[in-house]
């Protein structure tokens, strides 16, 4: 078990807050290195423009982006997340189905709406892992969510037992929802209000099947085409290799995400999913080539929120609790009047 020194009565300040954050994110990342076998290694802040590396989420959102003067004014971008440079790595560093790698991906979204649950900067441990080509199945992809849970739920125990006050509320197993179930249990409800009710009732969901067209001829969220697997049929009735990890968080009476993770596409569903999102020009760039000529390995991956996991383990109202950032001064005066303080 992981200690501090000292075990202070309250989180009274930003001092504090600090303290038990950095105090968190160590729990927690030495239990995810003791469920998964991944190594730490370093990240990019920027990549190059037009090589297809930088994540497009869902297409829409601004990469920050800069010339490089050295380089011949050469454009860069700041990362979105490292979903797609992680599959190049391990490549790189020729890992064994059953290896993988872990990072602290430190990214800007421009874009985002600025709220409790997101600001401009983002942190996650951006993970990794090559896996058999055989091994993607369902079942395969629960096995790991199982252990990442099995991870967050030890972090909550030593997090309560540093701070007593904090009470764990996650319950002892998550359980697994497909989102098309989850839309024909309540078709009247947004995708939100639909994942409100499945956190609420079961307190930890994995919702399968984020990006593919439901049954209503809608997606449940959006996700790129170009690297998690959201078409592949698993069932008679059910799509998708990927999925979010969802708890319901009491401070905020509300489905809480924290971690998002997938089967990574093989040649055949980078090519089905490109064409389904009008997006085959991407073919040409250089990830995407590499990936529809086979000279990548299947992987599995996701990210997991530093500052999310921190905020509800915490059990803090706002995102900036638990990181510094660049607000508006109508959030700030919200926050102030609430008694929120922002880092």
């Amino acid at each position: 078990m992981i200690t501090t020194t000292a075990t202070p009565k309250v989180l009274s300040g930003k001092l504090q807050t600090e303290e038990a954050v950095h105090f968190t994110k160590m729990c927690f990342e030495k239990q995810l290195k003791e469920q998964l076998p991944l190594t730490k290694v370093s990240a990019p802040a920027i990549v190059l423009q037009g090589t297809g590396i930088n994540d497009d989420l869902n297409g829409i959102e601004r990469p920050v982006s800069f010339p490089i003067k050295s380089m011949q004014e050469r454009p860069a971008e700041v990362v979105q997340s490292l979903a797609k440079w992680k599959r190049l790595r391990l490549k790189e560093y020729e890992l064994k189905p059953g290896q993988g790698i872990v990072t602290d991906m430190k990214a800007l979204r421009p874009d985002e709406d600025l709220g409790k649950l997101h600001s401009i900067f983002v942190d996650q441990w951006d993970w990794e892992m090559a896996m058999e080509p055989e091994d993607r199945t369902l079942d395969f992809l629960k096995a790991q969510v199982i252990e990442i849970y099995r991870a967050i739920k030890e972090t909550e125990k030593q997090v309560s037992l540093e701070y007593p006050w904090l009470q764990a509320v996650l319950p002892a197993e998550i359980t697994f929802i497909h989102s098309e179930d989850l839309l024909e249990k309540y078709p009247e409800l947004t995708p939100k209000e639909r994942e409100n009710m499945a956190t609420k009732e079961f307190g930890a969901v994995f919702l399968i099947g984020i990006g593919g067209e439901l049954a209503h001829g809608e997606i449940h969220d959006g996700r790129a085409p170009d690297y998690d697997d959201w078409s592949t049929q698993t069932s008679s009735r059910t799509k998708g290799l990927n999925g979010d990890i969802l708890v319901w968080n009491p401070v905020l009476e509300q489905s809480f995400e924290i971690s998002s993770m997938g089967i990574r596409v093989d040649p055949e569903t980078l090519a089905q999913q490109l064409k389904i999102r009008k997006a085959e020009s991407r073919a040409e760039l250089y990830y995407h080539s590499q990936l529809l000529a086979g000279k990548l390995p299947q992987t599995i991956g996701g990210g997991i929120g530093q500052s999310r996991l921190c905020m509800f383990l915490l059990q803090k109202q706002h995102i900036g609790e638990v990181q510094a950032g660049i607000w508006s001064d109508d959030i700030r005066e919200e926050c102030d009047e609430k008694g929120i303080s922002l880092l």
